[in-house]
């Protein structure tokens, strides 16, 4: 029986956690998490975090939180993609399903932090803000020596601000479906 191509994606359960990390410590350069606080965000976040799956094997993970200091903003805190499904856009599908989801939908920002050498993840939230008319800005958070030890590299805030807010992206997908 051939393979399916389609790719389904849902919030994830802590069953999903151990499969979850391993996506994660095959896709570098992202940091390799404890299974437990992916469990966590499996359980605590899932409803800011979403799970991409091809014939039932996970194949790209959005973990993401609301800033407790920032409750109309999204922090995304890794995006990972299996190597099987690098190139196909997945990433930027997953998190326009994830802004997309009704318990989203006050949202006016989208935030992360991203490494000056990681250009996969600035051309997906650059892309993410020109598909979505978001105004974008960045400026280093986390520095390299101030705040790393100079064990870890400068980590820059990318802030896209949500044109209409995430209602807008919200309406628009029911009206794709």
């Amino acid at each position: 029986m051939p393979e399916s191509r389609l790719v389904t994606m849902r919030a994830p359960r802590a069953g999903d956690g151990a499969a979850i990390a391993e996506l994660i410590a095959n896709s570098p350069p992202l940091d390799v998490n404890s299974t437990y606080c992916v469990l966590l965000q499996t359980t605590h976040f899932s409803a800011t975090c979403i799970l991409a799956e091809q014939d039932g094997r996970p194949v790209g993970w959005v973990s993401g939180y609301i800033p407790p200091t920032q409750p109309d903003s999204l922090f995304v805190w890794q995006v990972a993609v299996a190597e099987v499904a690098r190139g196909t856009g997945l990433a930027g599908r997953m998190l326009d399903a994830l802004v997309a989801r009704p318990a989203l939908a006050g949202l006016t920002a989208l935030r992360t932090t991203i490494t000056a050498e990681n250009a996969a993840s600035w051309r997906l939230f650059e892309s993410f803000a020109r598909r979505h008319g978001g105004e974008l800005s960045r400026a280093p958070l986390f520095e390299q020596d101030a705040h790393f030890a100079g064990r870890h590299a400068t980590e820059f805030e990318f802030v896209i601000a949500l044109k209409g807010g995430a209602d807008r992206m919200y309406k628009e997908g029911k009206e794709r479906l």
